[in-house]
């Protein structure tokens, strides 16, 4: 990269649970030299994205190199949140070789798009892409779409859909990702369904575990910020995002003795309450490890990410997020009760 050349920014979009997260991650552990920095944007007040990439990509992306910015989507808090994060990366002795932009599951695009004509922005950074993902299995049960009867009724209101949509309007490539949990046939089948909706010229690849060539997500070129027009928006017309149909909040936890009969029970608790995304860090009883929580609908799945650092926190939390009405006192009760059952 030239003295003068501008820094490319990849935005990485997709609802909640889709696999941003896994994605980076992969693109960390294979970033061939690159030194990529990353601004994570979580909704709520507690961030769990940005201490899963800590560190994973070393080299590549060192922890100084993660701006987070939680408690509200960057669609809405670009001013006040998101240029003075570029600015500050921008501002560096060293600038960063690429810059990934991780948004919050319910956030829109465009307006982050938009945000890169910003004169001091514009300048010194060109948007190289807008990566869409989609969780395949979520979208093959109709999650993020309403059926032609409901769209008919005059109280229709599908904000999952809403957000869904104007996702893969701004995208330059989409990844139907999860593709290892679909039959060939329905990845062929929502291949097709996700073509219908896609602009002239965007690539959909199928992918598991986000796992994709560096190579193919970075370089698009596409300098998104110059073609806005060509990404229609559903806002463009209904107006301001509505992040009020949304809410989240977080849960502390105690230890757990057995984080395969906590599971269950998160899985319970979901589906009672149609809680749409469930993510934190657990502490188990007797492990030196860290124990990570990541649920998207049904599929509940944990794993040990690293060791406890000294003096680190071991608290447990776990970030609950849904449409608005969650019975919060009830979804805590459960849960805590679920982790002491587990511990008995």
């Amino acid at each position: 990269m030239t003295r003068f050349a501008k820094i490319p920014a990849t935005v990485v979009t997709g609802f909640l649970g889709a696999g941003k997260t896994t994605l980076i991650r992969h693109l960390l552990a294979h970033a061939g030299g690159r030194r990529i920095a990353l601004v994570i944007n979580e909704f709520g007040d507690v961030g769990v994205d940005g201490g899963l990439l800590a560190g994973c990509g070393d080299a590549a992306c060192g922890e100084d190199d993660i701006i987070e910015l939680a408690n509200g989507c960057l669609c809405c808090t670009v001013a006040d949140e998101f240029i003075p994060a570029m600015e500050r990366l921008l501002d560096r002795e060293s600038p960063p070789d690429h810059i990934v932009i991780e948004t919050s599951g319910l956030a829109l695009p465009k307006p982050l798009v938009k945000a890169f004509d910003w004169p001091d922005i514009r300048a010194r950074v060109t948007v190289d892409g807008v990566i869409a993902v989609v969780d395949g299995p979520s979208f093959a049960t109709g999650r993020f779409t309403s059926t032609e009867e409901q769209r008919r009724r005059p109280d229709h209101d599908n904000p999952l859909e809403e957000v869904f949509v104007d996702q893969l309007a701004s995208a330059d490539l989409v990844l139907l990702n999860k593709a290892d949990l679909l039959s060939p046939a329905e990845i062929d089948q929502l291949s097709r369904r996700l073509e219908d909706q896609l602009r002239p010229g965007v690539k959909l690849v199928p992918t598991r575990l986000g796992e994709i060539a560096p190579g193919v997500l970075l370089g698009l070129g596409a300098a998104a910020e110059d073609d806005l027009a060509a990404r229609p928006s559903l806002h463009d017309t209904l107006g301001a995002h509505d992040h009020d149909d949304f809410e989240s909040f977080a849960v502390p936890m105690p230890d757990i003795a057995d984080p395969q009969a906590f599971t269950r029970t998160i899985g319970e608790v979901i589906a009672r309450h149609d809680i749409l995304r469930l993510k934190g860090f657990l502490s188990v009883t007797g492990k030196d490890m860290r124990h990570v929580i990541q649920a998207v609908g049904a599929r509940v799945a944990g794993y040990y990410d690293r060791p406890w650092r000294t003096g680190e926190d071991r608290q447990g939390e776990l970030v609950v997020i849904g449409c608005k009405g969650l019975d919060r006192t009830a979804i805590a009760d459960a849960l805590s009760g679920g982790s002491s059952a587990a511990a008995g």
